[in-house]
């Protein structure tokens, strides 16, 4: 006859056998899981980029189609609606949110939306306010579109990695003073 202890050692050393055996599937699927990251990580920063560098063509082809419609002063350049992966202007005096894509116009929304003393806004936290989802692959797509503001003056880019309004694009904010500018900087 069996013992009890020996049943319950029995009993254990199987389920040590198996927690060992879903453990090692458990490394391997997320070894695999990694790998399926990275490669699309990989092919949402080429579509990006491909995106990008084929911007400034459909911007040039857009143009042209747009032309005879201003030449007959019917549509002016500000109402003409922003096409979704166009080109994003250059900030200018009286310029409006309205000239910009919505996904980029949403971002300046929500940075500015932010209180005037706030540190900024992180990628991650627009992202997350844009509804999508916090992987590196979402947070960088949006990085990119915040880092794109930036250049043609729309936001401050911080050297934290966060965005602030341009003083000049937000209206609760007011004029920032620079050194050596007009007044002497004081």
């Amino acid at each position: 006859m069996t013992s009890v202890m020996g049943l319950l050692e029995e009993r254990e050393t199987a389920a040590r056998a198996r927690a060992e055996e879903l453990r090692d599937q458990a490394e391997r699927i997320l070894a695999e899981l990694a790998e399926a990251e990275a490669v699309l990580e990989r092919r949402v920063i080429a579509r990006t980029e491909v995106a990008e560098a084929l911007a400034p063509a459909s911007a040039a082809a857009e143009g042209a189609a747009a032309a005879p419609r201003r030449a007959g002063g019917s549509e002016s350049v500000e109402t003409a609606a922003p096409i979704a992966g166009s080109t994003v202007p250059r900030w200018h005096a009286g310029a409006s949110t309205q000239v910009l894509a919505a996904d980029y116009r949403r971002i300046v929304e929500l940075v500015e939306d932010q209180p005037v003393d706030d540190e900024g806004v992180s990628a991650k936290e627009l992202a997350v306010r844009l509804g999508l989802e916090a992987v590196p692959a979402k947070v960088e797509g949006v990085r990119s579109k915040a880092k794109r503001l930036a250049e043609r003056g729309w936001l401050q880019a911080l050297v934290t990695g966060r965005f602030m309004p341009q003083s000049s694009t937000g209206a609760a904010q007011p004029a920032v003073r620079r050194p050596g500018g007009p007044d002497g900087g004081s």
